[in-house]
């Protein structure tokens, strides 16, 4: 699949639907809809109707991998659904989810959101237990310690797998009788949950899939609980303690979630809007003491730009907050062609020499003759923050001012979210200024942890790992998503 983009790629988005008496299948297909920006490589669901579990899944968007005739044919009153970016495992159809075997203890689908650091142990012991795997997904161990466990119902055993497993996971899992949600007790992942009009129950990763069925009475699912939604009602177990402090992922306010996300109370756009804003404080303290030390020109302190440009479309309220604070006027000035980074058809070489060139266009007379602050949620590889000052110089403006809506990335994520190596992360073994000139900035500018934190309003409970290196369990430095396939870690 052709993609420009050099963002963080999210890991996974998951639904899970009882409904009795309703289309599950198309139900589920405009939940995954509406999760589709958290994984754009495979999509699938699975439905059971009380007796029977039926499966499709494939390689492309939502859109192309169900069709009318495809739902039709998935019929039941319980179903998961799953689209995918990879984390563990390569990009392939025997990666995709959900994963489906059958066991003594009947039908079992498995979907996961997030990412085990221990996987690599726990799929070792159980092919030393004689146990074979047809993927390289961490998925596909889940599902295999789930049908091996003891117990006498599925909450003993997913209790009992919980327990090994270690890292970030919000799951549903479906029986012939039964849809379950499980998030791990770090939290790492949104996992949100509520009621149908009919009477049924959904579950999914964002409030945006709850809100296009329906649903009302939103509630997270907490860390460490398994949820049961079934004909004997909405059933809460808290199956491992929640840790403490926990782990949620701070990205998904900077990046991942859609901007109607509520998240733990907090909702994304407001986050984003103060991230703006707090960034406009810091760059303009930045410069009142540059000025003051004489290493700026008086006059930047009266404005340093004509113009605040958002790279759409997650950076769009930060750079209205971004404006608010300076009071430099917002503006647009690209023009993202969603469908590029979606197409199976691979560019011509020519063409790939565009680059983001095909991504974005840029509204010249926005631009022309003025001093720009662009504003951008993240830098990882530092691969399009370069090619997007070009194209601006290009239309003519004068500077490029580059402001970043949280600090620099200089450690990979090991939860879910794929970052690249620290070899690939450009800010890993560069300084700001060394970036600066990487990307031909006329100057750079990055929120600091502590402002994003305020942004967020948060002191603690969120991974900050991957701007600090600071991870809230152990990990692996040397993993890689693709580490099963290459046989090691």
């Amino acid at each position: 699949m052709l993609n420009f983009s050099e963002s963080p790629k999210e890991e996974c988005g998951v639904i899970g639907i009882f409904a009795p008496n309703e289309d599950v299948a198309r139900m589920t297909f405009f939940g995954l809809y509406a999760l589709q920006h958290r994984g754009q490589e495979a999509a699938g669901m699975a439905v059971a109707d009380g007796h029977v579990m039926t499966m499709h899944k494939g390689i492309g968007l939502v859109s192309q991998v169900f069709t009318p005739n495809t739902t039709a044919e998935l019929k039941g009153h319980y179903a998961i659904g799953h689209t995918r970016y990879s984390t563990t495992g390569s990009s392939s159809l025997r990666n995709a989810q959900p994963f489906m075997i059958e066991t003594i203890h009947g039908p079992l689908a498995l979907a996961h959101n997030g990412n085990l650091v221990n996987s690599a142990e726990l799929r070792q012991e159980l092919m030393e237990q004689g146990v074979g795997f047809s993927s390289s997904s961490d998925t596909e161990v889940m599902t295999m310690m789930l049908a091996r466990n003891g117990g006498v119902t599925w909450e003993e055993r997913i209790k009992t797998a919980m327990k090994k497993w270690i890292g970030a996971y919000s799951l549903v899992i479906l029986t012939h009788d039964c849809v379950y949600a499980v998030r791990d007790p770090w939290g790492f992942r949104p996992l949100c949950i509520g009621m149908l009009p009919s009477g049924g129950h959904v579950v999914a990763s964002e409030m945006g899939a709850l809100q296009t069925l329906g649903c009302e009475a939103i509630r997270d699912v907490k860390p460490g609980e398994v949820v049961s939604l079934s004909n004997n009602a909405l059933k809460v177990m808290q199956a491992i303690k929640p840790e403490q402090p926990s782990a949620m992922c701070v990205f998904e306010h900077i990046y991942f979630a859609r901007p109607d996300q509520t998240w733990d109370g907090i909702n994304v756009h407001h986050v984003r809007q103060r991230l703006g804003e707090e960034l406009a404080r810091e760059v303009e303290s930045g410069l009142q003491k540059r000025i003051a030390d004489g290493e700026a020109d008086k006059r930047m302190g009266k404005g340093f730009a004509d113009v605040v440009i958002p790279v759409p479309d997650s950076s769009v309220p930060a750079a209205i907050g971004f404006s608010r604070v300076t009071g430099i006027p917002y503006n647009d000035g690209f023009i993202k062609n969603r469908y590029v980074g979606r197409t199976f058809i691979e560019p011509t070489d020519s063409l790939r020499k565009r680059g983001v060139a095909l991504k974005f266009n840029v509204i010249n007379e926005n631009v022309r003759d003025k001093r720009v602050v662009m504003i951008d949620d993240s830098i990882v590889r530092g691969n399009t923050t370069g090619p997007l000052i070009k194209l601006l110089k290009n239309a003519g403006a004068k500077e490029v001012h580059v402001a970043i809506t949280c600090p620099p990335i200089a450690h990979p994520c090991f939860m879910g979210v794929d970052m690249g190596r620290h070899e690939d992360l450009i800010a890993h073994n560069r300084t700001v200024e060394e970036i600066r000139e990487h990307v031909g900035a006329d100057s750079l500018y990055y929120l600091s942890v502590e402002g994003m934190m305020k942004a967020v309003r948060r002191k603690d409970g969120f991974c900050q790992a991957c701007f600090t290196g600071q991870y809230p369990i152990p990990v692996d430095l040397m993993s890689v998503k693709t580490g099963f396939e290459r046989g090691t870690k």
